[in-house]
C-alpha cells in the first residue's frame, strides 16, 4: 500500500493469476492488440484487459472463445500438462506427415524462443536447451564463456526446434545442421547485444555469443486428417 496527497490508501496492482499472465503471454506472442482478440473471440475489450490483470473466474464459454481467439487451447490456457513431459495423449491414428521446404523452416524458426544445440561433449551425445534468436539466417545464442556449448566451437553441430498441439493432433519439428563459432567481432557483439536477443532465461554471466552457420535445414509437420482421439483430463459439457 502506499497514501497519496490527499492521504488515500491506494492498493498496489493485483495480481492478474496464472490465467491473465498466460493470455497476454500468448497474445504478445501473436502481435495482436486486446481489442483484436476481444474481436476475434467476440468478447469486451475492456473484460479482456481486466483478465490480463486481475484474477477472474473464468466460465468454459468464455474460455474456449479466448482459446479460439488466440490460436490455442483451453488446456494450455489453464497451464494443463505444463509440468509433464508432451505424448501424454492419446495417439490420433489419422494423421499425415509431410516434409516443409526450406523457406517453410525458417518462418517457423524465424519468431525465436527455445530450442535444443545437439552436440558432442566429453560424455557423449547431450542436447542443451537456449533461448535464440534467427539473425542473418543464422542461429544466434548465448552461453558461459567457459561452459560445454562455448568449448563446441568449430564443431559440427545441430539445433532443432519443435512445437506440438496433443488437442489438435498437429505439430511441427525443425532440424538444422551447422558449424558453430564464438562471435568474436566487438562490433558485432554489441549489435547483437543490442538487437538479437533481450537476455537468456537462465541467470549467471553469458556474455559469449555463439553462432551456428548452418549448412542443412529440414522439418516435418503432423496434420490430422480426422478429429483427434484425446483424453485431456477435463469433463465434457453436456
Amino acid at each position: 500500500m502506499k497514501t497519496t496527497n490527499e492521504g488515500r490508501a491506494e492498493a498496489h496492482p493485483a495480481d492478474p493469476g496464472d490465467l491473465g499472465r498466460r493470455v497476454a503471454h500468448r497474445r504478445h506472442r501473436l502481435g495482436l492488440t486486446r481489442e483484436l482478440v476481444a474481436e476475434r473471440g467476440g468478447l469486451d475489450a475492456g473484460f479482456v484487459e481486466y483478465l490480463e490483470t486481475h484474477p477472474v473466474p473464468v466460465g468454459v464459454t468464455t474460455l474456449t472463445r479466448l482459446a479460439d481467439a488466440l490460436d490455442t487451447t483451453v488446456s494450455d490456457l489453464l497451464g494443463g500438462g505444463h509440468g509433464l513431459p508432451p505424448g501424454q495423449a492419446l495417439a490420433n491414428v489419422r494423421v499425415r506427415t509431410e516434409d516443409v521446404g526450406p523457406a517453410d523452416c525458417w518462418a517457423k524458426l524465424s519468431p525465436g524462443g527455445i530450442g535444443r544445440v545437439i552436440l558432442t561433449a566429453p560424455r557423449g551425445l547431450v542436447a542443451l536447451p537456449v533461448n535464440y534468436r534467427v539473425l542473418d539466417a543464422a542461429i544466434l545464442y548465448r552461453t558461459e564463456a567457459d561452459g560445454t556449448l562455448a568449448r563446441a566451437a568449430g564443431s559440427e553441430v545441430a539445433f532443432e526446434v519443435d512445437q506440438l498441439d496433443e488437442v489438435f493432433a498437429t505439430g511441427w519439428s525443425v532440424l538444422v545442421n551447422g558449424t558453430v563459432s564464438i562471435v568474436s567481432a566487438e562490433e558485432t557483439v554489441r549489435l547483437l547485444g543490442q538487437h538479437a536477443d533481450p537476455g537468456p532465461w537462465a541467470g549467471g554471466a553469458r556474455d559469449t555469443w555463439m553462432r551456428i552457420r548452418p549448412t542443412a535445414i529440414s522439418g516435418r509437420v503432423i496434420r490430422p486428417d480426422g478429429p483427434p482421439i484425446v483424453d485431456s483430463g477435463y469433463p465434457v459439457p453436456e
